[in-house]
């Protein structure tokens, strides 16, 4: 059978994307439009194979041409301003080396990517310092608190062996609030004494380190223990045995490559007063899992459109609820829905992209994302809510609708 036939059939692109049960929740849907809306959408529908099939080839076109234009030119700006965080972070790290040795800088270069170095947005960058000696903590992974995880002295007489000793509670845990507090006081002497001080200044009221680069962007300093070679309990379901996607060699890899501990806030106590085991653990990240998972068909090409639109139409403020990781952990959902790679062929990305955002608008009603790998964990949880749900919609119908709208957006 050929691949491709299914997504031929008359009418099989607006079935999919209108469809509810495609979404991740179906305790809600979505708003009804006014009356004329609605009959566009219907006629749409009913209209047959020649005009879905026109329909296809336009929308295939115009996201073709808004990833060259559009998406591309998104990511040569973020090169451009790559550079100069490049800069900055390694005057920034060497005076802190100076400073402590203990924060040895891991910022280099592997492949013509930085290691450690994450996009956040086009303007937010984060850059993980990784630390040394974690081998005399145990990863206490209890589901306590979701999302975090604790490292805790797996016999106290080794804690005077320990390279953080000031840093561990009388009960034996690395307290990740010491690490912020100690680092942030740090960093406060290393943003003064770097070449780049005249255009660099500490973000205050924030336990993190967050540097202002030009009033243009800001990078993030995050220190964080890599853990290779070890998986979390919390996220042990992980892969579905009925999903065929990701393959098991995937699979393998991205359990054996582990994950990062970030010395980060839990999600859970953002929004209110930190419990002391709170204030303690460590945040779970799997940035370079994701991203393992994303390689592979237009998967990578799809997240930097969906990115290029948030920027443009979500995010015109800046203050959007929306950032690029929600849009990340929902493209990862669809990749479950539709685990073949010519599934998301340039043919069938329009209806990917649809599918995606109609997810989204379904969170947003439900006020719950969940994490890929986490989904006790809720995303959302801290954030406040705004009409962004209204705008998506706006977005989603001007995709079917009218195709060729992509080159105002």
């Amino acid at each position: 059978m050929d691949p491709y036939s299914s997504a031929q059939q008359p009418g099989s692109s607006l079935n999919l994307a209108l469809n509810p049960n495609h979404m991740l929740s179906h305790s809600s849907s979505i708003d009804q439009q006014d009356g004329q809306d609605q009959s566009m959408l219907n006629l749409a529908q009913q209209s047959g194979s020649r005009y879905m099939n026109q329909r296809d080839k336009i929308l295939m076109y115009q996201l073709n041409q808004y990833y060259i234009t559009k998406a591309t030119a998104r990511s040569k700006n973020i090169a451009k301003t790559i550079q100069e965080v490049v800069k900055v972070v390694h005057d920034v790290l060497r005076e802190l080396e100076i400073q402590e040795p203990r924060f040895i800088s891991t910022f280099t270069e592997v492949d013509g990517h930085y290691e450690g170095l994450q996009v956040v947005s086009s303007t937010e960058f984060e850059v993980i310092l990784y630390l040394n000696q974690m081998g005399v903590f145990n990863f206490v992974d209890d589901g306590s608190l979701p999302g975090c995880a604790v490292l805790k002295l797996s016999d106290g007489r080794k804690r005077s062996m320990s390279l953080w000793v000031e840093f561990i509670t009388a009960s034996g845990y690395l307290s990740a609030r010491k690490i912020r507090s100690r680092f942030q006081t740090l960093m406060v002497q290393a943003c003064e004494k770097s070449s780049f001080s005249s255009i660099i200044k500490l973000i205050p009221d924030s336990s993190e380190v967050k540097i202002r680069v030009r009033d243009a962007y800001t990078i993030q300093i995050t220190p964080a223990f890599r853990c290779s070679g070890l998986w979390p309990r919390s996220a042990s379901h992980w892969p579905q045995p009925s999903c065929p996607w990701p393959s098991p060699q995937v699979v393998q890899e991205v359990k054996n490559d582990g994950f990062d501990l970030l010395s980060k806030e839990c999600i859970s106590a953002q929004r209110g007063k930190q419990s002391a085991m709170e204030g303690d653990a460590w945040l779970l990240s799997f940035n370079d899992a994701e991203n393992k998972l994303l390689r592979g068909g237009n998967r990578k090409k799809c997240l930097s459109i969906l990115k290029t639109l948030r920027d443009g139409n979500l995010d015109s403020a800046g203050q959007s609820c929306i950032t690029t990781y929600h849009l990340k952990t929902l493209l990862l959902h669809e990749c479950e829905k539709h685990p073949h790679d010519y599934e998301w062929d340039d043919y069938n990305l329009g209806d990917r992209i649809n599918g995606i955002l109609l997810q989204l608008i379904s969170c947003l009603q439900s006020r719950r994302c969940p994490h890929y790998f986490l989904p006790s964990l809720d995303l959302f949880r801290g954030k406040l809510m705004d009409n962004t749900s209204k705008q998506i919609w706006r977005l989603v119908r001007r995709l079917i609708m009218d195709p060729a709208s992509l080159e105002r957006l």
